[in-house]
């Protein structure tokens, strides 16, 4: 049975890989989380998304996310420089960000959470893992956690 405080949050992906963000997309599906999913390619877009420039300056072009899932390996400015730059904004530094990549290494888990980010998670290889993931993900931050509406 679900929890009672259980809404629907945004989910803001950034990731380069099309691929990796249509399975997200179906593993969310597949997993019957309440969400919203929004992608971006990399770390420009991101920040122009959060910030709401340019195709995202429109009023409901970039509703604001609960929850960011970051790729590292990205092209033009990749998800370290851009979570160092979220987690120095005091606008969007309150928005929680996982770290969701196939790097494993552990230089890249530890300077992910000294800059700011709440969980790193390497990804899985299945298609059925990732549905477990976004299943367990969706429990978490939708289901348990308490998130502020708003940047204050």
């Amino acid at each position: 049975m679900p929890y009672s405080k259980a809404k629907p949050i945004v989910i803001l992906m950034a990731d380069d890989d099309e691929d990796d963000r249509l399975l997200a997309q179906d593993a969310l599906r597949e997993s019957r989380v309440l969400n919203e999913l929004h992608c971006v390619e990399d770390g420009v877009e991101l920040l122009e998304y959060l910030r709401k420039e340019g195709k995202y300056s429109e009023p409901d072009a970039a509703p604001r996310p609960g929850l960011i899932l970051l790729d590292l390996n990205m092209p033009r400015m990749d998800g370290r420089e851009a979570l160092e730059q979220i987690k120095l904004d005091p606008e969007l530094r309150s928005i929680p960000i996982v770290i969701l990549t196939t790097s494993a290494q552990e230089e890249d888990m530890v300077k992910g959470y000294d800059l700011g980010a709440a969980s790193y998670i390497t990804k899985p290889v299945t298609f059925e893992g990732l549905v477990a993931l976004m299943s367990a993900l969706g429990k978490y931050w939708v289901e348990f956690v308490e998130l502020p509406t708003s940047n204050n």
